[in-house]
């Protein structure tokens, strides 16, 4: 008996023990085998053990109701890698789908799945553990729909029960997956036979020993245990369980063995620590957890503190930066097996790793203390300065380096008053270090600037000094200015200025600053001129004419460009200070007049007057139209009637100034004038006229009035009246009887404005003309019965409305039959046409076969011209003969005719329409052809032309006929007849004669031949050459070289030409190829070359004259690059670039030039300074100062560009240096005087286009002078090197290199001194030059001046 005992997964249950049998050696191998592989294979397995059946011996099968025969369910996977670096995207096999352990019973089928990864693709086999081959019924293949590999055994047998491999192989390593199939009996098989077999155990049946007994408790739960023991007749129980304990323990130990125990280990604070041993596992899936103590270490939430590893037969315990806390014992426990081993963590005294020395800045700087520590601590570290705590603020700002280690102080913007001594200290470690500051000389960030003011005018002079702690003086002329009314001084910050009011010319003269500060002995001064011009007033913004309605105020006005000048009101000439009901007022610059309520005597021409400036404008009174509202009333009382045709006139007065416009409209559409409508004004009335009126005109008629102030309406309705419009819609039959006809019909639509009276109806019968009064109903009835008409008959109705104004048009009914009807006769025979002349013929035909139940009454006969639609009838009255004669037709005109037979019930089908006749005396034969001549010839036919005939008929086409000169038969030259007076007959033999003759052919006959009296030869006239140019080919061609240069002529010339060609007058002998036919020659060469420009002409010569043609050719290529670049840097910011002219472009006359590009040395990108440069010389301008250029010259020529030409070294332009200058005078002291930060100028919005420079600027003011610093969004791009700002004289500036698009964006610009912070930004667009919509609208935001472009 071979029995191993296995250990389940779980954390909270004690373990579950169970005993597996009957499991061959070599499925104890493969376990072994594939956790015992190289270093380069990792082993992940699992057992998930739910209920472990056991197959039990043979003695104990009549115990068990079912037999199950299987290995233990199992579940392991493991992998093996045989390279050790796999490339990149490829990778080792792995099952993304495991295999599952299946338990069923004798019989069914199993089926295992799994879906396997790996690069390459991965080769896939099944084995059995123990060996032996798969079942007959097994069979393995690839499901591609799910990418699954199946094994698939279908009628089960006990002997299948084994574990079941799947492996996976590619070149760089193994993938294996082992489960087990359990197979457990079906009673239903031979359910008598093993009931006989449990009956025959039972009678022989004795009780288990020891060794069966600890067999059957080892796969059983323990609460089972007293049973079973119960069952089989077992009653030491407690010995057998003791010796079950033993049992247990020694095979547990027996599968773990220890080849390295842990082994303590010694630490610091923050290194990392790595327990490790070596163990040989018969089981490769036995738990194993880590303790620390007696808690068990939760791994996988130790936020990576902890990682349990295994190479191997190689576990490890690894611990990342180790505390103190991290000491104690650590173990491993296996099973039952526990390796436990000690961690030690020692620490160092903490100390200072570098010195805390004095420090020396300049005022304004800051000011930076370090210290660094051995080690890191969570102890509080304090900075002290002159004995008080430093607390983090705008001025202080503490900083910890990652690594917990360095402790940094910055002292932002340092005082006088920050001087004094720093100390830090950390727990009992102590540091002091004096901080030194050193005064910064005054330099002016802005100068005063001279001023020119007019007289009685504010003049401001203003400067701004690097710092605000500073004394200000001003002097004038070198004297001390006092303050006083119209001298007034100010200080903000670091700004200082004065104020003149009221400028006399006394004030002119040289204004000065001088600055000083304490504990420094020197004077700094800035001087400016102001000048103050005597003032003169001019008219900023002038009257204007006003118009206004009587009793309105009203004002006029207008705006001096100074407003201390005073001026004077004049109307007509006069002043207007004593017209009543007029206010003059002065506001500053604005002169105004003020009318409270205007009339007729305030109008007139206004002037006003003053120093140097006069302005003049007319006022008028403009009431708005208005119509006199007893006219409106009449009108809308009751509407205007008149009848129809009669003359309707509307008359409307109104007033109003200016006077308006009228117009009038009829239901909402404008009246305009025609020979029936008339419009008529006056000055205070207005008329429309409508003669002729019809009902038509009725509506609603509205006259509107309009001027500049305002409108007026007048609303009335015109009513015509007239007769009635006919009856509506379609008669309706109620009765149609041999006794009566009864009918139905609707009232008209517009009875014409009167009420309609009565109803008047109408018939004829079929086939009549006239009408007979059948019967009048009156308005308020719609029915009408008709009982005199006659059965059979078909008869047709008309109604007519009646009013007091007449009768309205008709409404007619379809034809109406009363009674049984009777057909109308049948068809009668095709008509025949006989005796024609020009204008009679005879027309006969044959009765119809069948009379339709009425004897026929005659014939009706009709014609049509040939081709027509319409027919009209012959006869007035009925034919009762069967032939008639036509007369009134047209000559030469065809004619076709039909018949139809007519009885009381009408018209029959008309018969088959005749054949068309010619309405045409008899035809004569033609004439003699006259005027018979030749036109053309050439080499294979001849054209002839001639005149018709004068005698006979006119021919319908001519007989032409050839004979060549030695024969005798004549031909005809056209299989039909030619319809014109021209022909040219082809197919001709050439150079040989030919006889012609022609004849004219109608209906009447042939005429009489006409023959040309001599032979005509096959051959073209004569031609003298001359070319066909027609615009292909012109006088001179430009030619790139190395391409084809063809000339092209097409030339007309008889006989054929001799062509030849010559350049520059010489002819052409070498690599030309020349082409030529009898129409065109061509002059080609492949491959032409700059010695192929010149002159080339065409000759062409035959018997009866001679041509040429000139055409002048140039060889262009690509020029040659220009040589000796120089470059000299003259003015700083500009480049001058110098070189020698390339030898190709003083010859190319198409615009040859060059062009200068530039590249920053940080991009690689080019971007064109200049373009058609005709020169030798260019300099090159905007060069940023600190940064290095590359230049580049290219030459361009109408064919393209040349090979570049680059600078040998980068050109590196130099930084301007500052200059301060200070001047000694004696020491003034006035009191400081300071501002927070303040922008003048603002940041505008920026649009660069890619490759260019961008500057931004604004104007600021503050003092003490603000440190300025940049943003691009939410970055600090000051310290960047990519960008250059500066800030001098209040004015900070940036620049931005080369433009990208990554560099627009939002800028920021923060200003920040000790009395606040002040904040500008604007937008930057970079756009492409190809980007025409963004272009256009961005050169239209920046035409109105929010946007520089």
């Amino acid at each position: 008996m071979a029995a191993e005992l296995l250990q389940a997964t779980g954390g909270r249950r004690e373990q579950m023990e169970q005993q597996m049998m009957q499991v061959s050696s070599s499925s104890s191998s493969s376990s072994s085998s594939s956790s015992s592989s190289s270093t380069f294979t990792s082993s992940t397995g699992s057992n998930k053990l739910r209920k472990v059946s056991q197959g039990l011996p043979r003695t104990l099968e009549e115990h068990s109701g079912v037999q199950r025969r299987a290995s233990a369910l199992v579940e392991s996977f493991s992998q093996v890698q045989r390279t050790p670096q796999i490339p990149k995207g490829e990778s080792v096999p792995d099952f993304e789908e495991k295999l599952r352990p299946i338990t069923a019973q004798e019989g069914d089928g199993a089926a295992f799945k799994a879906k396997v990864t790996g690069n390459p693709r991965p080769s896939v086999s099944w084995e059995r553990a123990s060996g032996g081959p798969l079942p007959e019924a097994a069979k393995s293949f690839c499901d591609s729909i799910n990418s699954q590999h199946v094994l698939k055994i279908k009628s089960l047998a006990l002997d299948d029960a084994d574990v079941y491999k799947c492996i996976a192989s590619n070149e760089h390593g193994d993938a294996t997956c082992s489960v087990s199939l359990a197979v457990t009996e079906n009673p239903a098989l031979d359910f008598k036979k093993m009931l006989k077999k449990r009956v025959g155990k039972r009678e022989e049946r004795k009780p288990p020993t020891e060794e069966e007994m600890l067999t059957i408790l080892a796969g059983a739960d323990r609460k089972d245990y007293e049973r079973i023991c119960a069952e089989h007749g077992f009653t030491d129980f407690r010995g057998i369980l003791k010796k079950l304990k033993e049992m247990k323990k020694k095979v547990e130990v027996e599968m773990v063995r220890v080849l390295k125990p842990l082994e303590d280990i010694s630490a610091k604070v923050g290194t990392n620590v790595v327990f490790d041993t070596v163990l040989e596992l018969k089981d490769p899936n036995i738990r194993m957890q880590w303790f620390l103590g007696t808690e068990l270490l939760r791994i996988q939430y130790s936020h990576e503190k902890y990682e349990a590893k295994q190479m191997g037969t190689k576990h490890m315990l690894c611990i990342s930066s180790v505390g103190l806390g991290d000491t104690g014992t650590y173990a491993l426990q296996i099973g039952h097996k526990r390796l436990s081993a000690r961690l030690n963590v020692t620490d160092e005294p903490l100390k200072f790793l570098s010195d805390f020395k004095p420090k020396k800045v300049t005022e304004r700087q800051t000011a930076v203390f370090e210290v660094r520590l051995s080690k890191r601590t969570d102890a509080p570290l304090i900075w002290k300065v002159r004995g008080k705590e430093v607390k983090r603020d705008e001025k202080f700002d503490v900083t910890l380096s990652d690594d917990g280690r360095t402790y940094t102080l910055k002292i932002k913007d340092v005082k006088v008053s920050d001087t004094g001594d720093y100390a830090v200290s950390i727990g009992d470690l102590t540091a002091t270090a004096p901080l030194f500051i050193e005064r910064i000389p005054i330099h002016f960030t802005s100068h005063l600037k001279s001023v020119s003011v007019r007289e009685r005018g504010k003049a401001h002079l203003v400067c701004e000094m690097s710092s605000k702690d500073v004394h200000v003086r001003w002097l004038k002329d070198g004297r001390d200015v006092a303050a006083s009314r119209r001298h007034i001084f100010a200080r903000e910050g670091r700004r200082a200025e004065v104020t003149v009011e009221d400028c006399e010319l006394t004030d002119g003269g040289e204004y000065s600053v001088v600055c000083t500060q304490d504990n420094d002995t020197h004077e700094y001064v800035t001087s400016a001129n102001l000048t103050v011009d005597e003032r003169f007033a001019s008219v900023k913004s002038g009257l204007s004419d006003a118009q206004c309605r009587t009793g309105s105020p009203v004002e006029l006005s207008l705006v001096l460009d100074d407003e201390k000048v005073d001026g004077v009101w004049l109307k007509d000439g006069e002043e207007v200070s004593d017209l009543s009901g007029v206010q003059v007022v002065k506001q500053g610059a604005v002169h105004k007049v003020l009318f409270s309520g205007v009339t007729h005597a305030h109008e007139g021409k206004y002037t006003f007057r003053a120093k140097g400036a006069e302005s003049e404008a007319v006022l008028t009174i403009a009431d708005p139209p208005e119509i006199d509202s007893s006219a409106l009333d009449l009108l809308g009382a009751r509407p205007v009637t008149v009848k129809a045709g009669q003359t309707a006139a509307i008359k409307i007065p109104f007033r109003g100034k200016p006077p308006p416009k009228v117009t009038w409209y009829r239901d909402g559409v404008e009246v305009m004038e025609d020979e029936r409508t008339k419009v008529e004004r006056t000055a205070d009335s207005t008329s429309l006229v409508l003669s002729r009126c019809v009902r038509e005109d009725s509506g609603a008629i509205m006259l509107r009035l309009k001027s500049d102030c305002g409108t007026a309406v007048a609303n009335l309705h015109l009513n015509v009246i007239d007769r009635p419009k006919p009856p509506q819609g379609k008669v309706e039959l109620l009765e149609s009887s041999g006794q009566c006809v009864k009918m139905k019909w609707k009232a008209p639509r517009d009875n014409g404005g009167k009420q309609v009276t009565s109803f008047v109806i109408e018939r004829r019968a079929a086939g009549k003309k006239s009408w007979t009064r059948a019967g009048e109903v009156d308005s308020g009835t719609t029915v009408f019965s008709d009982d005199r008409v006659a059965e059979g008959q078909v008869y047709q109705y008309r109604i007519r409305a009646v009013n007091a104004e007449g009768v309205s048009e008709p409404l007619e009914t379809e034809e109406v039959r009363a009674g049984e009807p009777v057909e109308p006769p049948g068809t009668a025979s095709q008509p025949q046409v006989s005796d024609v002349t020009k204008n009679t013929m005879t027309v006969s035909w044959a009765p119809p076969a069948r009379d339709g139940g009425a004897p026929v009454l005659g014939y009706n006969l009709e014609r049509r011209k040939k081709g027509g639609s319409m027919w009209l009838q012959v006869n007035k009255e009925l034919l009762t003969d069967t032939n008639f004669k036509v007369d009134g037709l047209v000559d030469d005109v065809e004619y076709e005719f039909r018949v139809s037979g007519v009885n009381r019930a009408g018209a029959g089908c008309p018969s088959t329409i005749s054949n068309a006749v010619l309405a045409k005396d008899p035809i004569r034969a033609p004439g003699l052809v006259r005027n018979l001549c030749v036109t053309d010839s050439t080499n294979s036919s001849v054209s002839l032309r001639w005149t018709p005939p004068e005698h006979g008929d006119e021919p319908s086409g001519y007989i032409l006929e050839v004979r060549p000169a030695d024969a005798k038969e004549w031909m005809k030259a056209s299989k039909f007849p030619v319809p014109g007076t021209a022909f040219t007959v082809g197919g001709l033999q050439e150079r040989m004669k030919y006889h012609l003759r022609v004849r004219a052919v109608n209906e009447g006959g042939v005429g009489e031949t006409a023959e040309l009296s001599e032979g005509v030869s096959a051959m073209p006239p004569p031609v003298a050459p001359r070319f066909d140019l027609q615009g292909k080919l012109k006088n001179q061609m430009v030619v790139r070289a190395g391409s084809t240069l063809c000339l092209h002529l097409s030339f007309t010339a008889s006989p054929p030409p001799v062509v030849t060609w010559s350049k520059d007058g010489v002819l052409t002998t070498g690599k030309e190829v020349i082409t030529k036919s009898q129409d065109n020659s061509r002059f080609v060469i492949s491959s032409s070359e700059r010695s192929d420009s010149g002159v080339y002409r065409a000759h062409l010569k035959n018997d009866h004259g001679e041509a040429h043609y000139d055409v002048s050719v140039r060889i262009t290529d690509f020029p040659r690059p220009p040589k000796n670049l120089r470059l000299e840097e003259e003015v700083p910011g500009t480049a001058t670039l110098q070189w020698d002219h390339s030898p190709d472009l003083s010859d190319d006359r198409e615009g040859a030039h060059y062009v200068i590009l530039k590249r920053d040395s940080g991009t690689a990108s080019w971007f064109t300074v200049a373009e058609r440069v005709f020169s030798s010389r260019y300099a090159v301008t905007g060069l940023l100062p600190g940064r290095k250029y590359h230049l580049r010259v290219v030459a361009h020529n109408s064919i393209g560009a040349s090979d570049p030409l680059d600078t040998k070294e980068p050109l590196i332009i130099a930084k301007e240096k500052e200059c301060i200058s200070s001047l000694r005078l004696r020491e003034y002291t006035l009191p400081p005087r300071q501002g927070k930060p303040s922008f003048l100028l603002p940041l505008k919005d920026h649009a660069v286009r890619r490759g260019h420079d961008c500057t931004m600027s604004c104007a600021y003011q503050g003092m003490p002078t603000p440190r300025a610093c940049w943003y691009k969004g939410e970055s600090k791009i000051s310290d960047c090197p990519r960008f250059w700002h500066s800030t001098a004289n209040g004015v900070c500036t940036l620049v931005i290199p080369t433009c990208a698009a990554k560099d627009g964006g939002e800028y920021t610009l923060v200003l920040e001194n000790t009395l606040g912070v002040a904040e500008c930004s604007c937008s930057l667009v970079v756009f492409d030059k190809d980007d025409m919509g963004l272009l256009e609208s961005l050169t239209n935001q920046a035409n109105k001046e929010k946007l520089i472009l």
